[in-house]
């Protein structure tokens, strides 16, 4: 069937059905009042009815149009049959064999796989009975414009298959659903560091699943600091010598694995160099990058060499890592060190240039390097905040000191990322979930031309207190109150109650987590991480 025409026949059936189904243009609650509608994040829009579904647990997939037989989806699909039926579901099945949803057809109009920034991950969703009273189209369907959309759209139709234990169904419950939906913002970012602390592939395959669960999109991977250098690199083989230990490394397939990995899941892989602080460690391998052995950060800005080795790198990153922003860092950046080698101060006075200057010097070159490479450079906002004049115009500035530094970028022209420290580092770990829920990437932008030039944002998960232990219970949930801020729309989200709607929905969307195996710690805690303090259910801790 094509897309367009599934379309209007879901729209008829919805003005047939409107005696049974309750409209949402502010999704808030379902159709049983007051009570919430447990999806997060939340729909751009929906109707539910009164009804509850039977789900086959031989639920099959029918892909249609042209992207709707993509491996990918297929993919998707078992993935999340997996998560929604028990292994044991063959063996409970209905004696009766009375299912109201046997098939689950996906619908996609482009069978187009690539994934960029702006992608569209739109869908729509409507799930009745088969055969049921105004019935057109029976079963459950998704459509999307592309495959992206669709993965999004399962995982919105998983959260809709909840398991009733007493019968030992999986049900739909307050059918017929139609969802309408779409993200508010089109880079919602989790950062991820690997140099303060090693984590294992299988480890960040964990973090891209839960990232998934609630419609994140990029994982920033933050793979290298002054402390550790665990990537290899062809070009420089001696960098990694930089690692804490050789067990503690990714190789170049380890990197390719992460990015299909993510890839597979809608999820694009930005990874960061930072430079010219934060680079210590590379210099283990390659002492020449030291100004000096007593200065060891930032890197020797008067070296044709450093610049030599940021292109290997940079050359060699670009064959895995396609997604198009590139992360050159640029914050904290301490030159006092430049001034009291002997070599840079000579170098700096033959040009008449202070260390401010070198800095801009350092940072522009990068920006060059990393531009001729296809990549558009994002920086940290310390650049934009001592030479914004100077910098690239496809600059995107990425805020983390604190707010009010995005209303100030997008007025100069540049795109900005929100992270302010205050409310989205992950590592604050006495920022409660309310802060993360309320902080506002427009916040003080009122133009709309301005306002399209903010990607979105970003949590930042910072590793010197986060490893494999504790990096789950960290992130989450803290980080899908920024999510759905991030994704769902401002009208709906800002009309909700956050002690009675938001909560009651987080902390059933927290202990859907710890169902799939995330380690998501309790929603309330003063602390974050902290385990739960005495007996008590998943939903009111």
């Amino acid at each position: 069937m094509p897309p367009k025409l599934l379309t209007y026949l879901i729209l008829a059936l919805l003005a047939a059905s409107a005696a049974a189904a309750r409209r949402h243009p502010s999704p808030a609650s379902s159709a049983a009042a007051g009570e919430p509608v447990y999806l997060w994040p939340l729909p751009r829009n929906f109707t539910s009815g009164s009804r509850t579904l039977l789900v086959d647990p031989d639920l099959a997939l029918d892909g249609q149009g042209p992207g709707g037989a993509a491996a990918a989806v297929a993919e998707a699909f078992e993935r999340y049959r997996s998560l929604v039926f028990s292994p044991w579901a063959h063996a409970a099945r209905n004696a009766s064999g009375g299912y109201d949803v046997g098939k689950l057809t996906v619908v996609v109009a482009s069978a187009d796989e690539k994934l960029e920034l702006g992608v569209d991950e739109s869908y729509t969703i409507y799930v009745a009975a088969a055969g049921g009273v105004n019935s057109i189209v029976g079963g459950a369907t998704i459509e999307a414009n592309t495959i992206y959309g669709a993965i999004r759209g399962l995982e919105t139709f998983s959260q809709l298959c909840v398991f009733n234990y007493d019968t030992k169904n999986v049900e739909v419950r307050h059918a017929p659903w139609y969802i309408e939906d779409e993200p508010r913002f089109s880079f919602r970012g989790l950062l991820l560091d690997t140099s303060r602390h090693f984590l294992p592939v299988d480890v960040i395959k964990q973090v891209i699943d839960s990232m998934s669960f609630s419609k994140l999109n990029v994982l920033h991977w933050h793979i290298i600091d002054e402390q550790s250098f665990p990537l290899e690199v062809p070009s420089y083989p001696k960098l990694w010598k930089g690692s804490y230990s050789k067990l503690e490394r990714y190789t170049v397939e380890d990197a390719r694995d992460i990015v299909s990995y993510a890839r597979k899941r809608g999820i694009h892989v930005m990874a960061e160099i930072d430079v010219p602080g934060h680079a210590e460690s590379w210099g283990k391998g390659y002492p020449k990058l030291w100004p000096s052995p007593k200065c060891r950060e930032p890197l020797d800005v008067t070296s044709n060499f450093t610049f030599e080795v940021i292109s290997g790198i940079l050359s060699d990153m670009r064959k895995i890592f396609p997604f198009g922003l590139f992360h050159l860092g640029g914050d904290e950046v301490y030159t006092g060190c430049w001034n009291a080698t002997p070599h840079v101060k000579q170098w700096l006075h033959e040009r008449n240039m202070t260390t401010k200057d070198a800095y801009k010097y350092f940072v522009l070159k990068a920006q060059e390097i990393a531009i001729n490479l296809n990549w558009i450079p994002v920086n940290w906002e310390e650049t934009f905040n001592s030479f914004k004049e100077n910098l690239n115009p496809l600059t995107v500035v990425h805020n983390w000191l604190g707010p009010g530094v995005c209303p100030k970028v997008v007025e100069k022209g540049f795109r900005c990322i929100m992270s302010n420290q205050g409310v989205w580092y992950l590592d604050h770990l006495d920022v409660p979930w309310q802060d993360f829920y309320t902080s506002e990437p427009l916040a003080g932008i009122n133009n709309t031309a301005q306002q399209k030039l903010v990607l979105g944002g970003e949590v930042c998960m910072w590793g010197e207190t986060a490893d494999t232990s504790d990096v789950q219970q960290t992130i989450w949930p803290r980080a899908a109150a920024a999510a759905e801020r991030m994704w769902s729309q401002l009208e709906a989200i800002s009309a909700q109650d956050l002690e009675t709607t938001v909560l009651a929905r987080l902390h059933y969307f927290r202990c859907l987590l710890n169902h799939r195996g995330i380690a998501a710690a309790p929603v309330t805690n003063s602390y974050a991480r902290r385990p739960p303090i005495g007996p008590g259910s998943c939903f009111i801790q």
